[in-house]
C-alpha cells in the first residue's frame, strides 16, 4: 500500500484515537472525529456529551504538544484490518484562520457539525 492509499483510508475513516501526555507523563487517550486536510489532521471540541467542559486532552496540549493519533479499522475478516499511527504536534485553535480551516474539513466529512 503506497502513502496516496493509506491518505484515502485514514481520511476516509470515522474514528481516531487521540493521546496526549499529561504533565505527570502519563498518556491520556480519548476517541475523536477528525478530519484530514492536506497535511494536517483536526480535530474538534464539539457538542457531544462530556464528563466535564475543562477537557485534559487540551490542557494536555497546551503544556506538551506532543500527540500521538492511531486510526484503525476492524473486520471480522482479519484480512483486512489496518492502522495507522500519526505521531505529531498538537495546537488549540480558539479562533483565527487555522481554526476556520479545520472547521470547513470537520463539515464537510460529518453531516452531523451540518446540523
Amino acid at each position: 500500500m503506497d502513502e496516496q492509499d493509506l491518505k484515502e483510508l485514514v481520511a476516509a475513516a470515522r474514528i481516531a484515537r487521540l493521546a496526549t501526555v499529561d504533565p505527570s507523563g502519563r498518556p491520556h487517550l480519548v476517541p475523536v472525529c477528525f478530519a484530514l486536510a492536506d497535511e494536517v489532521i483536526y480535530s474538534a471540541v464539539d457538542q457531544k456529551p462530556k464528563a466535564t467542559t475543562r477537557l485534559r486532552r487540551l490542557e494536555n496540549i497546551r503544556s506538551n504538544p506532543a500527540v500521538e493519533l492511531l486510526v484503525d479499522h476492524y473486520e471480522e475478516d482479519w484480512t483486512r484490518l489496518w492502522w495507522v499511527r500519526a505521531l505529531g504536534h498538537g495546537a488549540v485553535f480558539e479562533e483565527g484562520p487555522e481554526r476556520e480551516r479545520g472547521l470547513a474539513a470537520l463539515l464537510e466529512k460529518y453531516a452531523q457539525y451540518r446540523d
